[in-house]
């Protein structure tokens, strides 16, 4: 069976949250999408350290990271979920401006699952988001099991 995903966007520039979120929705993504404005909040709700609704377990999410943000980074915030045994079958997209090799190598060491530049024009940006969307509706993602179970 497979469950519908909640995408989780992990996005501190509101233009491009607006960008991503909008572009996905033009694709055809209809289900759920939550976002963070940097790595601390998402975390936050991963490991149901907020009030009101959080992460629920036995649900299906992606999670959309951007790398340059203020506070907690992507990086350190990929380190955190992918070194919890009941997170790290989370799967992580690095979204990002950063074309640093060695920081394409980093992402993918601590365990993302793809890791995609964001282009600089906005007909790019589009097309690179939409072509996400469509990618979103046809994968199989896991569910995620109770916090600090395993995966």
């Amino acid at each position: 069976m497979t469950v519908a995903p909640t995408i989780l966007i992990v996005e501190d520039d509101d233009g491009h949250a607006f960008l991503i979120e909008e572009n996905l929705r033009r694709g055809g993504v209809t289900t759920p999408i939550l976002r963070f404005i940097d790595g601390q909040e998402v975390l936050d709700f991963l490991f149901r350290r907020t009030v009101g609704p959080g992460f629920e377990p036995g649900g299906a999410y992606l999670l959309s990271l951007d790398i340059r943000m203020p506070g907690v980074d992507g990086i350190e915030t990929l380190r955190q979920i992918k070194a919890d045994p009941g997170l790290r079958c989370l799967p992580v997209i690095m979204l990002t401006t950063t074309d640093d090799s060695r920081e394409v190598q980093r992402c993918h060491e601590l365990g993302c699952n793809g890791y995609i530049q964001k282009p600089v024009s906005f007909d790019r940006f589009a097309i690179t988001i939409n072509t996400l969307a469509h990618f979103v509706s046809v994968m199989e993602l896991p569910v995620i099991p109770a916090l600090h179970g395993s995966c």
